[in-house]
């Protein structure tokens, strides 16, 4: 999933264009999430891929994490959730984000 593919473009006075600053939504619990302690080296991408098969959703993992989401780094030794439904999860980017 491109998660640019549902964000509006916008053009600036000067006919530049621009993705508008997409907004991550909160990821509610469910009883099938999966709980992890990072280890050292861990990153958000990289637990996409191992969860997900797919790095591109390494934000639903930040986003379940109240990560800023400044960087793909995991600190080590804190627990993780890893959302079980990530469609659920791309649902709730994709509707709060088709009418920016």
């Amino acid at each position: 999933m491109n998660r640019y593919q549902e964000i509006n473009i916008d053009k600036t006075e000067e006919g530049t264009l621009y993705f508008v600053n997409p907004i991550y939504p909160e990821i509610p619990l469910s009883e099938d999430d999966i709980y992890i302690i990072s280890t050292s080296g861990d990153r958000y991408d990289t637990l996409a891929q191992q969860f997900y098969n797919d790095p591109k959703l390494w934000w639903i993992i930040a986003a379940s994490n109240n990560s800023n989401r400044s960087s793909l780094l995991v600190t080590p030794g804190v627990q993780i959730r890893i959302p079980a439904d990530k469609n659920q999860a791309i649902q709730l980017y994709i509707d709060i984000n088709k009418n920016r």
